[in-house]
């Protein structure tokens, strides 16, 4: 008979205990053991998987499922519920398992976050490749919703790192050289510009910008001195204000690569801010025409950082969030005190249209379109990845799943935000309030104080230039080292010192530090040296002109 009590009672069986807890039965009541151990029999083992079980109850079965699994595979046990966590806390059988079988691990969170920091403290980065639930218990019937959040949030975890790692593998090096290369900017940089308690409209290049800008009466004319609100856009919606002769307040760039070159062609006469990333392209800040500001984002864990920190040369960081639209989000919160509403940031598309009018995909679907090639780009919208969705304003929508996630990282960051809203249109929901053009128009045309000037002290360029000798010294003393000349006692401390050089390699992208110490690791490291020397010394050239 099904007990209602709401404290777990424990249940004698033939082999094992039962539990019986919100009227259920949570194991056999007649043979739990035999149970729990034929649904880990089934279990066919897969390589470097971590094996999430909900509620583990007394841990009937996990020894089992160890001994089937991998070296590279583990078991994340987690409670949610506090009582069972207390009768599992007082289980001799399943405290005597974790305890000699490190590959078991326990956990009692309700928490995604804290759930997926206790996987990466435990185990480290890169080390699963895929999550699989399995049920030794009813316990997760009890709170099936929960633990597939949690589930989920773990599989969206891993998924991340190996994203994040195939990146860094990519543009890793890109990244580095980028930032050496622009630290000779250090010295003729500007601080980044504060918006005291006004509203700002962040801007896009999703599909919805046309229609918004239209709404809030943004048309040919009006300029910075024309309009009480600053303007901060991303470099890919640039092109869209160039044609509107709108001048915005900040441009925000972080492409590492050449391919948001041509979202600045035509812009030099507007002589805006730009904000850029200290790992995007040096191009970049060549072609506005305006004062520059620099801020940084950690891609990964380098000692490289730290020196610059400790010889305050590292600029404002900004989080990794991938996307320059996040970036500008963020960096509106940041310099200003007031309203931040936002327009263009679709993170989806249609059949017709992928970004909005004038910008350099508009522009190149209109100069391809023939008797052949229409606007509907059946390519694109269908490629691998890409799938239909819900848009916020309720109709259906593309998207695929860079942009997808890019939508679930601004809601993580930004959700909730009481001043932040986002003009109606279609797009992803990101969690924030929906205005109408007109009560957005209320917004930005509001009174405020105005901003003070920033204050800072100018970077000398004789410090950035030592730093640079510094990092010089350092990569030729490693070169002597790995040629036999120098003292190998000091090979690790030297290869630590100089993490830029392989935190980009394959087996090393995103584990946060970690190397190997064969010799094929060393003959790579050693063939990064030179490039790097001469790149820092043409940094220093450009320092001393």
């Amino acid at each position: 008979m099904l007990s209602s009590d709401q404290s777990p009672r424990i249940i004698p069986t033939i082999r094992g205990f039962s539990v019986s807890y919100r009227g259920l039965n949570l194991l056999s009541t007649i043979n739990p053991v035999a149970g729990a151990e034929r649904i880990a029999g089934t279990v066919v083992p897969e390589e470097r998987t971590l094996y999430f079980c909900p509620s583990p109850l007394f841990g009937y079965g996990l020894a089992l499922l160890s001994e089937r699994l991998g070296p590279d595979s583990a078991i994340l046990c987690v409670e949610v519920d506090e009582n069972l966590w207390k009768l599992s806390a007082e289980s001799s059988l399943l405290q005597n398992l974790l305890k000699k079988d490190p590959r078991i691990q326990w956990i009692c969170t309700k928490d995604p976050d804290i759930c997926c920091t206790f996987v990466w403290k435990t185990w480290g980065s890169r080390t699963f490749r895929r999550v699989k639930p399995i049920h030794l218990s009813g316990g997760w019937s009890l709170f099936p919703d929960l633990y597939n959040t949690l589930t989920e949030a773990l599989t969206q975890e891993i998924a991340t790192e190996w994203g994040n790692a195939m990146t860094l593998i990519k543009l890793g090096r890109r990244y580095i050289k980028n930032a050496i290369q622009n630290l000779a900017l250090l010295p003729a940089a500007v601080p980044l510009p504060l918006f005291g308690s006004g509203p700002v409209l962040v801007l896009g290049a999703g599909p919805s910008l046309d229609k918004a800008l239209d709404g809030l009466g943004l048309t040919f004319g009006k300029t910075v001195g024309s309009r009480n609100f600053k303007i901060i856009c991303a470099d890919t919606c640039l092109p869209a204000l160039v044609a509107r002769r709108i001048q915005p307040d900040l441009v925000v760039a972080l492409e590492s690569q050449h391919w948001n070159l041509r979202d600045f062609i035509g812009s030099g006469f507007l002589h805006s801010p730009l904000a850029m990333d200290l790992s995007a392209a040096r191009a970049t800040v060549e072609l506005l025409g305006g004062p520059v500001s620099l801020f940084g984002t950690l891609w990964t864990q380098l000692h490289f950082f730290d020196r610059l920190r400790n010889a305050q040369l590292l600029p404002e960081l900004v989080p990794p969030l991938g996307s320059v639209g996040l970036n500008a989000v963020f960096l509106a919160l940041r310099l200003s005190s007031g309203a931040v509403i936002t327009a263009g940031l679709d993170f989806a598309f249609s059949m017709d249209a992928s970004h909005a009018r004038s910008t350099p995909n508009h522009l190149n679907k209109l100069q391809n379109q023939n008797r052949f090639r229409t606007l509907f780009d059946a390519d694109a919208s269908f490629r691998p990845g890409t799938f239909t969705t819900q848009s916020r304003d309720g109709t259906t929508i593309r998207t695929d799943i860079i942009l997808n996630t890019y939508s679930a990282i601004f809601k993580r960051e930004f959700s909730g935000n009481p001043r932040l809203f986002t003009i109606k249109g279609p797009g992803l929901d990101v969690g924030t309030v929906q205005l109408s053009p007109e009560d957005a128009a209320q917004i930005l045309t509001a009174g405020a104080e105005p901003p003070q000037d920033p204050v800072f002290s100018p970077i000398v360029p004789a410090i950035v230039e030592k730093f640079l000798r510094q990092e010089i010294d350092a990569l030729v003393h490693l070169r002597a080292i790995l040629s036999g000349e120098g003292d190998s006692s000091e090979l690790e401390p030297s290869l630590d010192f100089c993490d830029y050089l392989w935190a980009h390699f394959p087996e090393c992208a995103g584990r946060e530090g970690w190397r190997p110490a064969d010799s094929s690791f060393l003959k790579r490291v050693r063939a990064e040296i030179d490039p790097f020397i001469t790149l820092f010394e043409q940094s220093c050239l450009e320092i001393l002109r």
